[in-house]
């Protein structure tokens, strides 16, 4: 009995003193460590979209490389509000060249008038003096029939009409009165290879040959004038 009593009481002591010394000791709270990690910063990729380039239809694809590498096939086209026309005829470009070689040949061959030489100025041809009571004027193209027109007046007044050069000669006939006469012939028209060009001799009533002239890539409307003076 003795015995447990004794170890009863030294584990009362024991329990005594550890509380006294728990109590009477400080304690620190120690903050708990910051373990959330920091935002990464992400920076937005700056690669360009790819550069796409309309085929032509009348040649091989080009391969268009994104504008990024520096290595790209073909020319970019910079953006026009102009209307154009991509779907061009090939053989209109040949046509046309072939149209301008032919109208250098016939210009340097003397079949087809030069349209930058034409002749914009009237033209005094002279005077005529006549005893004869008519004369008789024949026509033509001497270069190449292309539907030249000529008009013809005497003081003023239409004489036959509006007459189409030909490489044969047409004539027309017309009386005068005594004293002045005023004679022109007009080129009334340009003919599809040029400017009018016209060969024409005058004849008197006993069929002499009075005058002979011609005029040479004469604009529309431009007029050769004589002065017959019937004595």
């Amino acid at each position: 009995m003795k015995p447990f009593l004794l170890f009863i009481m030294m584990c009362f002591a024991i329990s005594s003193y550890a509380q006294n010394e728990f109590n009477s000791a400080k304690f620190k709270a120690i903050a708990p460590l910051k373990t959330t990690p920091a935002p990464k910063k992400i920076t937005p990729s700056t690669t360009d979209a790819p550069v796409i380039k309309a085929p032509d239809l009348f040649k091989k694809p080009d391969v268009v490389l994104p504008s990024s590498s520096k290595y790209q096939i073909g020319e970019a086209k910079s953006f026009s509000m102009e209307q154009t026309n991509d779907f061009v005829n090939p053989g209109d470009r040949i046509r046309d060249k072939m149209t301008k070689d032919l109208d250098k040949t016939l210009i340097r061959e003397g079949l087809r008038e030069d349209d930058r030489l034409l002749v914009k100025i009237d033209k005094n041809f002279g005077e005529i003096r006549t005893k004869s009571k008519y004369f008789v004027v024949q026509y033509r193209d001497f270069v190449y029939v292309d539907g030249d027109l000529i008009k013809a007046t005497l003081n003023n007044q239409m004489i036959g009409g509006i007459m189409e050069l030909y490489s044969s000669y047409g004539q027309f006939i017309f009386d005068l009165k005594d004293g002045i006469n005023t004679f022109e012939m007009e080129a009334y028209s340009k003919g599809t290879s040029g400017g009018n060009t016209c060969d024409f001799k005058i004849y008197d009533d006993k069929g002499v040959l009075v005058r002979s002239e011609l005029w040479d890539n004469w604009d529309k409307g431009v007029k050769g004038k004589f002065v017959i003076v019937k004595e």
